[in-house]
């Protein structure tokens, strides 16, 4: 553990940085988009990677989920790095590490070498991510402004894995897969030249940087992930599956422990005391988990069933983009009058209309017939509840603890992405196990003996026996990621309370103390750009 000495507002930023704050938020948003861009990119790629590097098809998801497990798990531990040892240059950092990892994962030979490159990625967005969400709290000011600023923030953050899907088609069908990661390079090189230049340096916190909680609630859902997958290949009573889950539940008690007798916890636990708190992370959990879903399962649809090519698949996802920037930029307007709770109680409920309709895809099924109109009424209900999230998440913190707040948001939505995932999966395998039962003798009553020799050789059915079971598998696990969103709409609609005192906040008003008294007088730089103690409200609840 190190300590780290405060650098007082004066010497953090010089006169000539810090102006231009919408060049400041594109820098901001630039890095979000990188990396909430990677977590999908690789989606439409993945066909090309499972045959090059040879992936078996359950293991193609730890593509995925070995850059949200390290990205998630440790994105509480770099909100933490921002807080103590500054804020910009922690930021740039992160993008450095990140550019390096894809720069490795783009020259990757083997399997294991891109899963490494990965996890790597997955540390440098920990770093970067939740640094980027609070370098907005401390730039603009509350009120509409920052309200401003947190809709195009989310707005990137919610569109960037469709955005993903449409790069990574476009990627993949002109240059080749590698380039999924050798297009991160270009763009991180330039927002770490244009970072000092326009973002101003943060006041230090002085604290601890708590490993041993970072490192046990890593690790502990990588082997909660890993448990779920294994159960889908091998079953339910599989030792090592059964070993997954015990050493997971130990390490996760492991970690809450930790963070209870920490003095400086990357998980302040009292952040969850706060009702509406607690059921945004509740909510993100819930609902990370279904569009993750999406995403990946109807890539692996649109690609293998209906035979889009790399390029038309991106462009099929195209629409999904568009809505949710739609729908985020008009929650943004309308928040202050209403407030959030509407907004993610429909929102909600629509994201679970559009997955509940997903389930009714068959092989039959055809891309404007079956896909398009369920995908725009998720779209439209995820837009509508991301900018409500984030602003219910770090309302009301300290500024020295903006940097866990926003870690831990970012954290539920990765890690309930991962574990959420990780249960399609298994809900995938489980149904097309029993699907391939039922196709297995009809395709060998009816197979030449040239597919029968490469069927016992591949174990893979050909079409259409094998899309059926496919399609069986999507179907189903559609069915789990209606539930997880419908489990988000409960969430919103009881546990949710909207205050006077919030809308109060959000409109820019003063009708309460926004900062203990000590912390307004202690802080004197209040220049534009600066961080301003008195844009964030003390903790309430």
């Amino acid at each position: 553990m190190t300590d780290s000495q405060t650098t007082s507002p004066e010497s953090a930023a010089s006169p000539e940085r810090g102006h231009g704050s919408g060049i400041a938020l594109l820098v901001i948003c630039s890095c979000q988009l990188m990396v909430v861009l990677d977590i999908t990119i690789v989606n439409i790629a993945l066909p090309h990677i499972q045959t090059s590097l040879g992936f078996s098809t359950e293991n193609l998801s730890w593509v995925i989920n070995a850059y949200t497990l390290t990205f998630g798990g440790l994105l509480l531990l770099g909100g933490r790095l921002g807080d103590i040892l500054g804020r910009r240059r922690v930021f740039i950092f992160g993008v450095l590490l990140f550019v390096l990892a894809s720069l490795l994962g783009g020259l990757s030979q083997e399997s294991w070498q891109l899963l490494a490159a990965r996890s790597l990625q997955g540390v440098g967005g920990a770093i970067a991510s939740p640094t980027a969400l609070a370098l907005i709290t401390t730039t603009f000011r509350e009120g509409p402004e920052r309200n401003r600023a947190f809709g195009v923030f989310a707005a990137v953050s919610a569109g960037g894995s469709a955005i993903g899907l449409l790069a990574g088609g476009l990627l993949v069908e002109w240059l080749d897969w590698r380039w999924v990661f050798f297009v991160n390079v270009p763009i991180g090189l330039l927002i770490v030249l244009a970072t000092p230049r326009y973002i101003r340096e943060s006041e230090r916190h002085p604290g601890n940087f708590d490993i041993l909680g970072a490192l046990t609630s890593t690790v502990g859902m990588v082997l909660l992930v890993y448990g779920f997958i294994r159960a889908s290949k091998d079953g339910w009573s599989d030792n090592l599956t059964i070993a997954s889950f015990v050493a997971a539940v130990v390490l996760l008690f492991v970690f809450l422990t930790v963070e209870r007798r920490s003095k400086q916890p990357i998980t302040p636990l009292w952040m969850f005391r706060d009702r509406n708190r607690a059921g945004v992370y509740g909510m993100m959990l819930s609902l990370s988990a279904a569009i993750f879903g999406m995403f990946f399962f109807l890539t692996l649809f649109v690609q293998n069933v209906l035979e889009f090519s790399p390029l038309r698949a991106g462009l099929a996802f195209l629409p999904v983009s568009v809505i949710i920037a739609i729908a985020a930029g008009f929650t943004s307007q309308l928040l202050p009058k209403w407030g959030p709770k509407p907004f993610m109680v429909v929102g909600a409920v629509l994201a679970a209309v559009g997955l509940g309709w997903l389930t009714m895809t068959d092989v039959d099924s055809s891309y404007l017939g079956s896909i398009l109109g369920p995908i725009l009424v998720f779209g439209t209900g995820m837009g509508l509840q991301f900018v409500s999230l984030t602003l219910m998440a770090v309302s009301g913190v300290e500024p020295k603890e903006t940097g866990a707040a926003s870690g831990i948001l970012n954290a539920t939505q990765q890690v309930g992405g991962s574990l959420g995932l990780s249960v399609l999966v298994t809900v995938f395998g489980t149904a097309s196990r029993n699907e391939a039962t039922d196709q297995v003798p009809r395709f060998l009553s009816q197979a030449s003996p040239a597919q029968r020799l490469e069927f016992r050789r591949t174990g893979q059915l050909p079409s259409p026996w094998g899309d059926q079971v496919l399609t069986s598998g999507i179907s189903t696990a559609f069915v789990a990621a209606a539930i997880f969103a419908v489990v988000g709409a409960l969430i919103a609609l009881l546990v949710i309370q909207v205050r006077p005192s919030d809308l109060e906040r959000l409109q820019g008003g003063g009708g309460v103390p926004l900062v203990p008294a000590e912390v307004g007088e202690a802080a004197s730089d209040t220049s534009p750009g600066a961080p301003n103690p008195r844009d964030t409200p003390p903790p309430h609840g």
